[in-house]
C-alpha cells in the first residue's frame, strides 16, 4: 500500500484481510476505496457482500453480489460470489434459496470444498439428508481435514447475528455428518 496507494487491487486485498480478521467495517471501507479507483472491480462488490454477512447484514449481501455478477458474469470468481450469496441466504433462514445459489457455485467450480459444505448444511436443514451426506463426502474428498471444530475456530466475526448464522451452519453440518474433530 505504501508503494502504490492508488492501486485498486491493493485496497481490495487489504479489505479481504480485514474482513477475515474481524474488521469487516474497515474491509468495506477498503473495498469502497478500491471501487473509487476502479468502479469495474467486480470482486470488490462481491466482497462488500461477504463483509455485510459478517456484520450481521446478510439481507444486504445479495445486491452487492448481483452487481459483481452484472459487471463480470464470466469472472473466474463467480463460484465464490455465488457461495457468498448462498451463505447470506442460509444466514437469513432461506435454505432453499441458499441451495440454489450453492448449486450454482458448484456448477461453476466443483473444486471448491466450502461450497459443498455449505450446500450440505443447507440440505440437511431442509431434511434432504442423503443429498447432504453426498455433499459432505465431496467436500471431504477435497479437504479431508475439514471439521466442525475447525470451522468454529475460523469464525471471523463477533457480531451476534453472524454468530447465530454460523451456529445454524454448524447445526446443518452436524446433521449432514461432518466430523466434530
Amino acid at each position: 500500500m505504501s508503494l502504490a496507494p492508488d492501486n485498486a487491487v491493493a485496497h481490495l486485498c487489504q479489505g479481504i484481510v480485514q474482513i477475515h480478521t474481524n474488521r469487516a467495517s474497515q474491509g468495506i471501507r477498503e473495498f469502497e476505496r478500491a471501487l473509487e479507483l476502479d468502479r469495474n472491480l467486480a470482486n470488490a462488490h462481491a466482497q462488500i457482500g461477504a463483509a455485510k454477512i459478517l456484520l450481521g447484514q446478510a439481507e444486504d449481501a445479495e445486491a452487492h453480489i448481483q452487481e459483481a455478477l452484472h459487471l463480470s458474469p464470466r469472472d473466474t470468481l463467480v463460484y465464490l460470489w455465488c457461495m457468498f450469496a448462498g451463505w447470506a441466504k442460509f444466514y437469513l433462514g432461506k435454505e432453499e434459496e441458499a441451495v440454489a445459489w450453492l448449486r450454482r457455485s458448484i456448477e461453476t467450480n466443483r473444486n471448491f470444498p466450502m461450497s459443498h459444505f455449505f450446500l450440505a448444511a443447507a440440505l440437511a436443514l431442509v431434511g434432504r439428508l442423503l443429498e447432504a451426506r453426498s455433499e459432505v463426502r465431496a467436500g471431504l474428498t477435497m479437504d479431508p481435514t475439514f471439521t466442525i471444530s475447525r470451522i468454529r475456530a475460523s469464525a471471523s466475526s463477533d457480531n451476534p447475528a453472524a454468530i447465530a448464522g454460523g451456529e445454524r451452519v454448524i447445526d446443518g453440518l452436524r446433521k449432514a455428518g461432518v466430523p466434530e474433530q
